[in-house]
């Protein structure tokens, strides 16, 4: 039998309780100080992920800006520490151990299982959080919806793309997403 995590019950958890998960290919998170698991996503998101995070990689290559990938420890309070899927962050707030701060850029993938957690709960901390940048992609559909944070903190619409529609994103770097093209699977040939 393998290792068994136990929680506190009378309280929120904490960074240091989340630090205490096993390594077991669920995604644990941490929103307001409750637990969020999630399973292993699927290839198409995986297709995604990956096809977004090449094309922020090149756009912030030379730049002071670095993009990553989940799972990645994103700091934003004791009790809320969360793993974008794809983020783009300052060289300089990044440490050994993760991203102790917002990052520039945060964007999430939805799956069924994640869908209400990162159009409602995720979308209202990264707000509070002030991530100047929120994406959110359905590999589904395909579609790419972009937020920005105004003045006052509030996440206003800049674009809802879908399938061959492109978005083409100016701050903080210059890329252009066309949502299809994102989980296109390519089959490689062979000589």
């Amino acid at each position: 039998m393998g290792d068994v995590t136990t929680l506190p019950w009378s309280r929120a958890l904490t960074y240091a309780d989340l630090a205490s998960m096993p390594d077991d290919g669920h995604r644990y998170e941490l929103l307001d100080g409750t637990l969020v698991v999630s399973p292993a996503p699927s290839p198409l998101h995986q297709r995604a992920v990956l096809s977004l995070a090449v094309l922020l990689r090149d756009a912030t290559h030379e730049t002071e800006l670095e993009t990553l990938i989940a799972p990645l420890d994103v700091v934003l309070a004791d009790d809320t520490v969360v793993e974008p899927d794809v983020l783009v962050a300052r060289r300089a707030d990044l440490t050994d151990r993760g991203l102790p701060a917002a990052p520039i850029v945060a964007v999430e993938v939805i799956s069924p299982s994640t869908v209400r957690f990162d159009r409602l709960l995720k979308y209202s901390r990264y707000a509070t959080a002030g991530i100047a940048h929120y994406w959110i992609v359905d590999p589904v559909e395909p579609s790419l919806t972009a937020y920005e944070l105004d003045s006052s903190g509030t996440y206003v619409e800049l674009a809802h793309v879908i399938g061959n529609e492109p978005f083409t994103a100016t701050r903080p770097v210059h890329v252009t997403v066309v949502p299809s093209a994102l989980v296109a699977s390519t089959t490689p040939t062979v000589d």
